[in-house]
């Protein structure tokens, strides 16, 4: 029996357990135990308050192949469950999206751009639009359309399927890696902490970056609208709300709600979209994202056992779950062949 543990309930790590799971399932190899273990799960994860919508966003250096490869990994999962009659109950709707840039020497979505669909620079014209009363003009702009993937809906529906195919679910804190790692009955264990990964690896290239949203009810918005300025705002629309952002605070650990970047955001929403002045205030979150210099995502033997990281995602968790979840599985397989864990 080959016993492997997830430590951590995001996205990631309910991704790397299904991704092992189903796979060995589907090679006919049923003795492979998976379990995810965490002290929080869905909805108390810093995923579940965020809005979902793909994109490569706050990765630091980590290369741009793999974030590509990652990232269309992702994209068409999504468009499996869109295409399934799974799509409503996991929260993965298309929706259309515009990214502004005032940087006059930026392509906006340069290397990612042949993953979504129609992606069309805006038009003089359209520009125009977007930059009335605007003291810094928006420069460029990319039209196209993609995929948000709620994590408060996302993450109950891969935990469910997990479940469904034989997964364990264990709440445990795991406090001590080494000692977890030396004592635990598990053969294979996969690192899947965030921010954790600071305390729990004494990673010091871990940091917050703290994120601040405001939710709206505005049911007549259909289209993401995204500045990618340092200080620019987006609006994405989900299901039941509109998600007003935001805030990218680089070693800021303040989960309060601040009410300075409340109007800050509020304020920015409004200059891109005026109308959102006349819709109603459902609340205000803040969240803790694991930022890292480069995205983590290696294998070490720990003697006889195997121990895979998968942390330092940024503010593109959603983004890169199922293409990281992939490679953690590669190593997986790779080192079952070299060693016959």
């Amino acid at each position: 029996m080959l016993r492997v543990a997830v430590i951590g309930a995001g996205v990631n790590g309910v991704a790397c357990a299904i991704k092992i799971l189903e796979h060995y399932q589907d090679e006919k190899k049923t003795n492979v135990q998976v379990t995810i273990i965490s002290d929080e799960f869905t909805p108390n994860t810093t995923g579940d308050g965020s809005a979902g919508l793909w994109g490569p966003y706050l990765l630091g250096g980590t290369d741009e192949s793999k974030v590509h490869k990652w990232s269309r990994d992702m994209h068409l999962f999504l468009e499996k469950i869109w295409l399934s009659e799974d799509a409503g109950e996991a929260g993965v709707c298309l929706i259309p999206c515009v990214r502004l840039s005032t940087d006059p020497n930026a392509s906006v979505g340069e290397f990612w751009r042949d993953i979504v669909y129609g992606a069309v620079d805006l038009t003089a014209e359209q520009l125009t639009a977007y930059n009335k009363n605007r003291d810094i003009k928006f420069t460029s702009g990319l039209s196209f359309v993609t995929y948000t993937s709620e994590p408060v809906k996302l993450l109950p529906y891969l935990t469910k399927r997990f479940v469904r195919r034989g997964g364990r679910i264990e709440q445990q804190k795991v406090t001590d890696l080494e000692t977890f790692v030396r004592d635990s009955p598990y053969d294979v264990i996969v690192n899947c902490t965030g921010l954790g990964s600071r305390q729990l690896l004494n990673d010091d290239s871990m940091y917050a970056v703290r994120g601040q949203v405001t939710r709206i009810k505005a049911n007549w918005v259909f289209t993401a609208i995204l500045d990618e300025s340092d200080v620019g705002n987006y609006i994405i629309p989900n299901t039941e709300s509109v998600v007003l952002g935001g805030t990218h605070q680089v070693k800021d650990y303040s989960t309060k709600v601040c009410e300075t970047d409340k109007r800050f955001i509020i304020d920015g929403c409004r200059s891109l979209m005026p109308a959102l002045e006349h819709t109603q205030h459902l609340f205000d979150w803040v969240g803790l994202r694991p930022g890292r210099d480069q995205l983590r995502l290696e294998s070490e033997r720990r003697g006889r056992k195997l121990l895979i990281h998968n942390y330092g995602h940024g503010g593109s968790g959603v983004t890169l779950a199922w293409g990281c979840a992939d490679d953690v599985l590669s190593l997986l397989v790779a080192a079952q062949i070299k060693s016959h864990l």
